[in-house]
């Protein structure tokens, strides 16, 4: 069986396959074919892919030679797959599944590794926490630099300057790591999320918990957040709004699997924010938690710098790639067998909920329920 590592199209940097998980792979008896220049943007050359086991070959040759095509992005698919070939990636298959049901026509088997249960045993294949990760950690260095402050308490002979007041909302994976690399800087940390289980996490990070009442019932989402009454969402923005006026950065991360990110901040609150103040909003690419936010551009409101970007991971590609292709790594392990075969079986409940496609049809419930809602509930 071959795997094939296809490039991925700017402003990407991440690579599906490090050179030593390729070396992994080849112990398991399984070819691994590499598009030329695959690694370069997370500083993998062809030496070390060649060196760890793999053949290097054109983008043509990896497309219509592999078993199971790895691109992390359902646009870089080329052409000329072959028939029932098996593809991997982070697809989104939520917001994009007209591009899922053009693949299902195609013949293709999809998995897509942003739908892999969240469960124990699925946390070593979680690419969305390994790579959340990473962005939370980012945010808050991409804020420190375009802050006009600082960020610790200094107090020195001309004065004393008090500590940047940080506002996170969203206490997930990207939250959490956010919060750690707040304090670690100096800041003084709050924190936003309806879900009152995290209270204990955020607390044991030195941050303080701020708290609506009457939020929805979250714990049989698999741990992430679900849609709110309107009348939450009024005592929500009143208490962020009291908040959010009173700090200097705030880190937007929240987002609900398959509907457009929740507005978190309007422009009425950020109007009330202080002038050098700066927003990351790494939700953008689903809408934005705030009102003014642009996916992938920076904008400055009434003195208050605003960033969206959703892909603060591409800015440490080498570990971005390391991890992403560790949590590929186990998961290739539950459809490959002993003799470097491909051998899926549905009967795994991590094989079944990541798979979308297959035998010419959408199998995920969850797509299905957006390509026909009628299907779905009947």
């Amino acid at each position: 069986m071959i795997i094939g590592v296809l490039k991925e199209q700017q402003p990407e940097t991440r690579v599906s396959l490090v050179p030593e998980v390729v070396a992994a792979l080849v112990k398991m008896n399984v070819q691994v074919s590499v598009e030329s220049g695959a690694g370069d943007a997370a500083y993998h050359n062809d030496k070390a892919y060649t060196d760890a086991g793999a053949t290097v070959k054109t983008r043509d040759a990896v497309a219509t030679e592999a078993d199971i095509v790895l691109t992390i992005h359902s646009a870089n698919v080329p052409a000329g797959i072959k028939n029932k070939a098996v593809l991997m990636g982070v697809y989104q298959p939520l917001f994009d599944f007209r591009k899922m049901q053009d693949f299902a026509g195609k013949g293709y088997t999809v998995f897509s590794m942003d739908t892999i249960p969240r469960t124990t045993r699925a946390q070593a294949m979680d690419v969305l926490s390994s790579q959340a990760n990473i962005a939370g950690y980012k945010a808050v260095l991409l804020a420190a630099m375009e802050y006009c402050r600082y960020f610790p308490m200094f107090m020195t002979a001309a004065g004393s300057i008090p500590p940047a007041k940080v506002l996170i909302l969203g206490a997930g994976v990207a939250g959490l790591q956010a919060i750690a690399t707040a304090k670690r800087l100096g800041a003084v940390v709050e924190v936003f999320d309806v879900r009152p289980a995290v209270k204990e996490e955020v607390m044991s990070l030195g941050a303080k918990f701020v708290e609506v009442e009457g939020a929805a019932d979250a714990s049989k989402a698999g741990g992430y957040a679900v849609q709110q009454t309107e009348e939450f969402q009024a005592r929500q923005k009143a208490k962020i709004h009291e908040h959010a006026k009173k700090s200097d950065i705030i880190i937007t991360t929240a987002q609900i699997p398959g509907k457009k990110a929740p507005v978190l901040i309007t422009k009425a609150m950020i109007e009330d924010m202080r002038p050098g103040s700066v927003i990351v909003d790494i939700a953008s690419v689903t809408g934005g938690n705030t009102e003014l936010t642009r996916d992938a551009e920076k904008i400055v409101h009434n003195g208050v710098t605003i960033i969206g970007n959703s892909s603060l991971q591409c800015t440490a590609s080498a570990d971005a790639s390391k991890v992403y292709s560790k949590n590929v790594l186990n998961f290739l392990k539950l459809i490959i067998d002993k003799d470097g075969n491909l051998n899926l079986d549905y009967n795994d409940d991590i094989v079944a909920g990541t798979c979308i496609t297959r035998d010419g049809n959408i199998v995920n419930e969850r797509v299905l329920s957006i390509v026909n809602p009628q299907t779905a509930n009947a």
